[in-house]
């Protein structure tokens, strides 16, 4: 084996009742290399990361560590054989301080015997760890003041503490801003000089120029293929991935235009200021706008999460007031958050369970289930959304993350709502499924719904959206027509609103 191999794992088997999540998955990584593992939601990504983090056991196959084959008992034993995983959901305590949190199990004592923590020399050495990555932040600093830029950044401190050969980073520029992106790859960088290596599971190929060495392709639970990033083509990955060719992702067919279905008038909360902009049904209007500018706000208020102080609110030209979540339901409104496992899933539930949960007076009567009919709805779903489970009895919980989205969505489906909000819609989520997602939601507009679509992503919704309103600051600033033979001018037209003072 070559000493440059610091781990690899050679036909991985893993079965979970009911599903093959893992079947002869391989990969190997180098010293000071980083690896992108690559493939749709349910492809085996992160199924194969928790077995090298211990959180899993294998049911077969092998894991050499540099040279040396080996046994993970668990997530203490992974961390012993310097091995760390960043997860999407970061395990940071809000409570604690940076230097509690950096060295959390791992103390330093000025007693062993009473067990008395050493602050000082804690502070002294997370401060030496946080100049090493160039990180700006104090080690007494509470977490729960970080921004999760911020916390993502202590998660690699963490790691770099305990010396770790392997960083595993899942999703990690999900929730950042394009500032907080450009410092993560510059540790990122920074640790790949120092010899560790990278395992980086993303799907914005977009980001890989910045810091990829090579890429291996996952699909179905199997390995695929191992590629250098820098002589393969984005078409090429994409193929590799979903096994055949994604089309263009973006469809230009022209949907006609009904009456205004959606309006709102001088929104006003605590976080935004005199928010109005209507939909017509058929039409896709995209919400764009930077970190803080009050897209999602907008939103929730007008779901009935954050209270409206004034304001007006239509649907199809009737004023509707709207003061819980209840209210917009039964007005016609359906919200997919862009926190899918707080508000759009209750990851507990069943994928049937879920589907009808917004929709249960289809499928009871007198307060009593019918669970054939419950089952029948889900089905129908879990074939037109492609949605990946054994069953429909399946717990969302064990789903992967564009498949519980999909769960998300056709919740709302069920409810056939006159209006739909897509938050961050394929946010974390892989290009096959993002296609379907864009599909779904222009069948949606084509079948006479109003949509509003937000979205960090510009090509996103500049693709998706008939028009833009853009936000800065908790106001809309611009609204930009879309053209189709001019997208750079109107990204600029875009980027000029989201910027304006």
């Amino acid at each position: 084996m070559d000493s440059n191999v610091v781990l690899l794992m050679e036909n991985i088997d893993k079965s979970f009742p009911g599903v093959k999540a893992l079947k002869n998955a391989s990969l190997e990584l180098r010293k000071g290399e980083v690896h992108v593992l690559l493939g749709e939601n349910g492809a085996g990504k992160s199924t194969l990361m928790k077995i090298l983090g211990g959180v899993y056991t294998k049911d077969s196959g092998k894991i050499y560590l540099e040279g040396k084959e080996t046994e993970i008992s668990g997530v203490k034993d992974a961390k012993a054989k310097g091995i760390s995983i960043i997860f999407q959901e970061l395990n940071l305590i809000d409570h604690l301080t940076v230097a509690e949190n950096i060295f959390i199990g791992n103390e330093y004592l000025q007693s062993k015997q009473l067990k008395v923590v050493d602050y000082k020399t804690m502070n002294k050495k997370t401060q030496e760890i946080l100049k090493e990555l160039d990180i700006d932040v104090k080690p007494n600093e509470l977490v729960k003041n970080l921004s999760i830029g911020q916390k993502q950044m202590i998660e690699i401190a963490k790691s770099v503490s305990f010396d770790a050969k392997i960083i595993v980073m899942d999703e990690p520029t999900s929730s950042l801003t394009d500032k907080e992106c450009e410092k993560l790859f510059q540790i990122v960088n920074k640790l790949k000089k120092q010899g560790v290596a990278i395992v980086y599971i993303s799907h914005k190929l977009e980001e890989f120029k910045y810091i990829v060495d090579r890429i291996t392709i996952m699909r179905d639970g199997e390995y695929v293929k191992t590629v250098d990033f820098k002589t393969t083509t984005e078409d090429e990955l994409v193929k590799l991935m979903i096994g055949r060719d994604l089309g263009d992702r973006f469809s230009n067919e022209y949907v006609e235009k009904g009456e205004v279905a959606f309006k709102i008038e001088n929104i006003t909360s605590d976080k935004v200021r005199d928010v109005s902009f209507e939909v017509r049904a058929g039409e896709i209007v995209g919400l764009y706008g930077l970190m803080g500018s009050g897209r999602t706000e907008t939103a929730m208020a007008v779901v009935g999460y954050d209270k409206i102080k004034s304001g007006k609110v239509y649907i199809e030209n009737k004023e509707v007031k709207i003061k819980q979540p209840k209210d917009a339901v039964n007005a016609g409104i359906a919200y997919v958050s862009e926190d899918r496992r707080n508000l759009g899933v209750v990851v507990g539930f069943s994928v049937a369970q879920n589907i009808n949960l917004s929709s249960m007076d289809k499928v009871s009567s007198s307060g009593i289930i019918n669970e054939n009919e419950e089952k029948e709805a889900a089905n129908r779903f879990v074939k037109s959304l492609s949605i990946k489970t054994p069953n429909v009895f399946q717990k969302v919980k064990n789903l992967s993350g564009g498949n519980q989205q999909k769960v998300a969505i056709a919740k709302w489906l069920q409810r056939d709502s006159k209006v739909y909000i897509f938050d961050e819609p394929t946010r974390g989520i892989d290009i096959g499924s993002k296609a379907e997602i864009y599909k779904l939601i222009k069948d949606l507009a084509k079948n006479g719904h109003a949509i509003i679509v937000i979205s960090s992503e510009m090509p996103e919704i500049i693709g998706l959206s008939d028009r833009v309103v853009v936000m800065n600051n908790g106001r809309v600033t611009g609204t930009v027509e879309k053209d189709v033979q001019d997208k750079k001018g109107v990204e600029e037209k875009i980027m000029k609103y989201a910027i304006a003072k």
